[in-house]
């Protein structure tokens, strides 16, 4: 058997074996143990790191093709990685020109697709995510902070600091079908993690020199990735606000692993017929003539180019390019799928949404508490403008007076979604909600909260984004939130159910996974359409379950980070 092929099973393998009981406690029936949950999450950041120079880090199950490592343009492959060559079999392959910007290289560019090169360790999420992925990242460094693993944390931060300067931005993920799109913006957050951490930087002369030189380094290139989410493509309308956007076109890559998504897609649509998806179908064959595979270029996808393409048929039909230009910003969203924004979030591209322009307020705001820091008075000025006038859309657009929530904004129709979505209480973490809106979101937490913590909506569409599902990143957002905006009580209670339901799901699996069933308060997952697995491993659950016990442990006076 080729190497790579035992690669790939090594990968698969890795929560069959490695993440698996590694406390001899756990396993099906055992009682719930938060310090046998604990155990597994000290030892997992080890299991889940990856390096450029492991040859296990360079598998991509998403994709099966054989190994490719590109190095930037103008940057030499390191000895140790030109190793990699007899070491692993992998290629190692310079990219074709240097990239300023996202979408500089396009993916259909390159021979094959493959990793794309980091100078330093990193955490991936686990299961099929081998690779280091921009939102997880930033819960899985302030896990790794919690769990006093600063130098790792550090390096991932280095890490996107790279990508920025080589990749144009934060990408999705270090995969060279990632160089399209990001993924929400959290790199701000993830400065301020690691600079404002004591033991980040040596507590002496030589060591705060160092640290004003690596906040210098960072918020140059934080400018950079903030310039992605102003670029025309970007712009929600005429609303001053920012949308999800990929530079790409078509069905994405990384479904190739997954041949029944985007044709159980087609076929649920022909069931469920509605003016909400009317523009999503097209009627196609399934093996086209010359004639009609040029025509499908321009209204679905190129079938000559991408075999995920191809095999998007059902019945019939065949997806529209703007149901495919509405997938590919609902994988920027890091939310995929539910039916927020439409039956599999296929109008995501036409919405402002919350999510996304309270994190680029903090952004914006994080960049003016920079330029404080690094004595640039102007720089500092020009940010405050900006997040003032980013508050003052979110106002007008997203804030609902008469309901009293923070709700996505159709700007193609101009009208307001009526979907809730726990995406409202982004605006407490990032400081958009007055103390008066904060009180009102919090009076509706029923819309959310479950036996086990917070679910994603109040709608089961069957998506795995959506009732009864909570997941780690968000049940943090909205505890720090609570916590930020006073309401300890809140934030410790669900808090508590949150650790509560991962340690059930560690106690009958043996392991964490990405998402949990809060309705009955375990890893009980069932999904029907999309991701159908319950990805293990899991980073960001095992960060969160960190940080939901300091505010548990905590005093009702100290805050959340």
């Amino acid at each position: 058997m080729k190497l790579f092929h035992l690669l790939l099973l090594a990968t698969a393998a890795i929560g069959n074996s490695n993440l698996q009981a590694q406390d001899a406690g756990a396993g099906p029936n055992t009682a719930p143990n938060p310090d046998a949950t604990l155990t597994y999450i000290h030892s997992a950041w080890d299991t889940l790191t990856r390096s450029m120079t492991d040859c296990h880090s360079l598998v991509d199950i998403k994709v099966t093709a054989n190994p490719v490592l590109y190095m930037p343009a103008e940057t030499p492959a390191p000895p140790d990685v030109s190793a990699l060559q007899e070491k692993c079999h992998v290629q190692v392959v310079a990219l074709p020109r240097r990239i300023e910007k996202l979408a500089d290289v396009r993916p259909e560019e390159l021979h094959a697709a493959g990793l794309l090169y980091l100078p330093n360790p990193y955490v991936v999420p686990g299961g099929r995510f081998n690779e280091m992925y921009g939102w997880d990242s930033y819960f899985i460094v302030i896990g790794l902070e919690a769990d006093h693993r600063e130098v790792l944390a550090k390096g991932m931060v280095d890490n996107f600091l790279f990508e920025i300067d080589h990749y144009g931005a934060v990408l999705n993920a270090n995969r060279t079908y990632y160089l399209t799109r990001s993924q929400p913006p959290f790199l701000t957050s993830m400065i301020r993690a690691v600079y404002e951490n004591p033991a980040s930087f040596p507590a002496t002369p030589s060591g705060r020199t160092a640290a004003h030189a690596w906040l210098e380094h960072a918020y140059t290139l934080a400018e950079k990735d903030y310039s992605t989410w102003v670029r025309p493509e970007h712009k929600a309308g005429t609303t001053g606000l920012t949308r999800y956007y990929d530079f790409a076109h078509g069905p994405v890559p990384e479904m190739a692993d997954d041949s029944t998504y985007y044709p159980d897609v087609i076929r649920w649509m022909l069931a469920h017929p509605g003016k909400e998806d009317a523009g999503s179908l097209v009627k196609a064959s399934e093996h086209p003539d010359a004639a009609e595979a040029a025509r499908l270029k321009v209204t679905s996808c190129n079938i000559e180019a991408s075999r995920v393409c191809g095999r998007a048929w059902a019945a019939g039909y065949r997806l529209s390019q703007d149901f495919y230009e509405g997938d590919r910003a609902m994988r920027e969203s890091g939310f995929d799928p539910s039916f927020r924004f439409g039956p599999f979030d296929a109008a995501t591209h036409h919405y402002a949404p919350v999510c996304l322009n309270s994190l680029l307020y903090r952004y914006e705001q994080d960049l003016a508490h920079f330029a404080h820091l690094l004595a640039k008075p102007q720089d500092a000025a020009r940010w405050e403008r900006s997040a003032m006038a980013r508050n003052a859309a979110i106002h007008r657009y997203l804030w609902r007076q008469k309901e009293a929530v923070f709700a996505d904004y159709d700007f193609i129709h101009a009208r307001p979604s009526s979907y809730a979505y726990i995406s409202s209480l982004y605006p407490l973490w990032a400081g958009v909600a007055t103390r008066e809106e904060a009180k009102q979101i919090v009076g509706k937490l029923n819309l959310f909260e479950r036996p086990g913590g917070l679910s994603m909506s109040n709608y089961n569409s069957g998506m795995q984004w959506d009732e009864p599902f909570g997941w780690a990143p968000t049940n943090w957002v909205a505890v720090a939130g609570l916590e930020a905006m006073g309401f300890r009580e809140d934030a410790r209670r669900i808090a508590g159910h949150f650790d509560a339901t991962i340690d059930a799901g560690y106690a009958r699996d043996g392991t964490i996974v990405e998402k949990y069933n809060v309705l009955a308060g375990n890893s009980d997952v069932h999904v029907s359409t999309g991701y159908k697995a319950n990805q293990i491993g899991f980073g960001w659950s095992n960060a969160v379950y960190l940080k939901m016990k300091e505010v548990i442990d905590a005093p009702s006076t100290t805050p959340a980070n």
